[in-house]
C-alpha cells in the first residue's frame, strides 16, 4: 500500500473531513481512505436523465396510442 501526504490544506476542509469521519464513526484517516475510494474508484451509477438519453427512439407518440380492447381495463387486475 501507498502513503500519502496532503498538505496546505484549508482548515475548513480538514474540520469537515473530522466531522464527516465522527459521523461514520472512523477516524479521519479512515475517512479520507472512504471518500478517495468511493469518489476515485468506485465505478458511478448513471443518473436517471443519462439513462434516459441512451434510449433509442422507438417511435412517435402516436405509435403507442393505448386502445381500449372488448373487455375494458376490469380483466387487467382481476
Amino acid at each position: 500500500m501507498a502513503n500519502l501526504v496532503v498538505r496546505n490544506l484549508d482548515q475548513r476542509v480538514v474540520d469537515a473531513l473530522k466531522q464527516r469521519a465522527a459521523r461514520h464513526g472512523r477516524s479521519a484517516e479512515a475517512e479520507h481512505r472512504a471518500l478517495l475510494n468511493e469518489l476515485l474508484i468506485r465505478p458511478k451509477g448513471k443518473s436517471f436523465a443519462e439513462v434516459l438519453a441512451t434510449m433509442p427512439n422507438v417511435g412517435h407518440d402516436e405509435d403507442f396510442e393505448r386502445v381500449e380492447d372488448e373487455y375494458g381495463s376490469e380483466h387487467v387486475f382481476g
